[in-house]
């Protein structure tokens, strides 16, 4: 196959609009860091972003290069199909709840990152602590994203994938570091446009070609595979229940959302944005689930992929573009690229931006440098969006380990995370002692109920645990037993030692958090 050329000139394209848009962006940007906080502008866009503007940051957030093709691939699985498809309802669940419960008490008091509330409530040292998580999954996430691009553009456009990955990840980078959450946001809104644009028009195609069979007639009879509608068998149902409150509740707890949500100009706002971006991203995976059931319903032996079907010789994960590429004509499948190039940058930059603002506001102002001026905060947040990007980069080329070491780290999100932010934002008196036992003993549980992905085997076997293909597979709803018990161990322990230190069972010169008041002052040496 040659290179495709007129499929790489509307790439470049698409990537010069963009890079255009983003340092347009960046002017305003600037103009703004002149009359206020400049890293509070950088990251919160000075919390007066336009409703319109704001809702499509949201929405564009979510609909990222490993949505668009996830969704489609789960589709077109025979073992899995449409009922495994959670993520785009799994999302727009988390954020209506996001909005109606979290956006409010985060919003009202102004925080600037959602770290803000954690080290305010269990002092810099626990927030140390908890930044990690997501810091690890914001890169792994913005890797994972990378790699599904590279593996598209190897398929359409014929070029190398390292070479698309250094391109895609040098552009995000660039006008990120320019313009902060006002580039992120404009470039969002063509990239939005461009999605939904682009993969509407390649599905009729993709409907309509002489190897594909009727997507109605086959999601309920089996044709060239199972139906794409699929089952979920009685087994697996504690699984099926697991994930999907995994990706309920596990999406809530990321910059990247309360990035969003408190740029808005009010609390009203807010939550408006994040429940009708809920929708929207719903709604923008429609065509991945019909691109996935074309997949499902298509004699791989009357195109020029031939047999065996992607499936049997392992490139599931590559079905939205096999699909573009081989069943729709070149000038709509490059449209298609373009959808997929468009998705992957307005994650990216988001994921990119979120790592950099928590790390040069919670960890360098907060902790390393407490006098730092505000020009010195703001090279510092944008010299970590170059030594991210790179690191995600880097990573992109290992596509394989890099989306279970994202799946993993949003676990570690979920359980360990996700607790501690219902803690301090809707249980009083939580303290750093609980703070500590509630991430430690999460972890420790995560990791005793074993990774197979990384070949880590379980020391815990829950109830239906069971072997496949000399494989360990927990069935039980594990991650959300383990944030449960996470959150029980955060309650229990903050009031258990804020009881033994009150009645004197244990001395209060052991208090070295000083969770417990006096003469009205409440020192906290965690927090220096």
């Amino acid at each position: 196959m040659a290179l495709n050329i007129p499929g790489l000139v509307v790439l470049i394209v698409f990537y010069a609009i963009t890079l255009a848009i983003g340092i347009w962006a960046s002017r305003k940007s600037k103009k703004d860091q002149r009359n206020g906080n400049s890293s509070e502008m950088v990251i919160v866009g000075s919390r007066n972003m336009n409703f319109f503007i704001g809702l499509c940051t949201a929405t564009a957030t979510w609909v990222g290069g490993a949505y668009i093709n996830g969704t489609a691939e789960i589709v077109y699985l025979p073992t899995r199909g449409l009922v495994w498809v959670q993520a785009p309802i799994g999302f727009a669940l988390s954020l209506v709840v996001g909005g109606l419960f979290f956006v409010n008490p985060m919003r009202s008091k102004n925080y600037v990152t959602m770290m803000d509330p954690l080290q305010e409530t269990y002092g810099n040292m626990i927030g140390s602590l908890l930044f990690i998580p997501p810091l690890i999954g914001d890169i792994f996430w913005f890797a994972a994203i990378l790699a599904s691009l590279g593996a598209t553009m190897r398929v359409i456009l014929d070029i190398s994938g390292y070479l698309a990955i250094i391109i895609s990840a040098c552009t995000v980078t660039f006008y990120t570091l320019l313009g902060g959450l006002y580039s992120v946001a404009y470039t969002d809104v063509i990239q939005l446009i461009f999605i939904t644009l682009s993969l509407w028009i390649c599905v009729p195609f993709a409907l309509l070609n002489s190897a594909t069979e009727s997507i109605y007639y086959t999601a309920a009879q089996e044709v060239y595979q199972a139906p794409w509608i699929g089952t979920v068998q009685t087994e697996y149902l504690g699984r099926w229940l697991d994930d999907f409150l995994y990706l309920v509740l596990g999406s809530i707890p990321w910059q990247t959302y309360f990035q969003r949500v408190l740029s808005a100009s009010s609390p009203r706002q807010a939550r408006l944005i994040s429940c009708l971006s809920g929708l929207g991203s719903l709604l923008m995976a429609i065509p991945s689930v019909l691109i996935g059931a074309v997949a499902a319903s298509t004699d791989w032996n009357q195109t020029s992929y031939g047999l065996p079907t992607p499936v049997e010789r392992g490139e599931s994960a590559m079905i939205l573009p096999f699909v573009l590429h081989y069943l729709c004509p070149t000038y709509i499948s490059i449209g298609g690229l373009g959808a997929v190039a468009a998705a992957v940058m307005s994650s990216a930059d988001s994921a990119l931006l979120s790592a950099s603002s928590m790390f040069a506001h919670n960890i360098y102002r907060k902790i390393l440098r407490k006098e730092a001026a505000e020009r010195e905060v703001l090279w510092m947040m944008r010299t970590s969006m170059v030594v991210f990007g790179t690191a995600a980069a880097g990573l992109a080329f290992y596509s394989h380990s890099i989306y279970d070491l994202w799946f993993l780290s949003g676990e570690l999100v979920y359980v360990l995370l996700f607790p501690q932010l219902c803690c301090v934002l809707f249980i009083p008196n939580t303290n750093t002692y609980g703070s500590a036992a509630g991430f430690l003993f999460g972890f420790l549980l995560r990791l005793l109920a074993g990774e197979p992905s990384l070949k880590i085997s379980p020391v815990i076997h829950y109830p239906g645990c069971s072997l496949v293909d000399g494989v360990y597979i927990q069935l039980f709803p594990f991650k959300t037993f383990t944030m449960l018990l996470t959150l029980g161990t955060i309650v229990t322990v903050s009031y258990l030692a804020v009881f033994l230190f009150k009645r004197n069972i244990l001395p209060r010169k052991w208090d070295v958090c000083s969770i417990i008041k006096e003469n009205s002052t409440f020192a906290h040496p965690c927090a220096r």
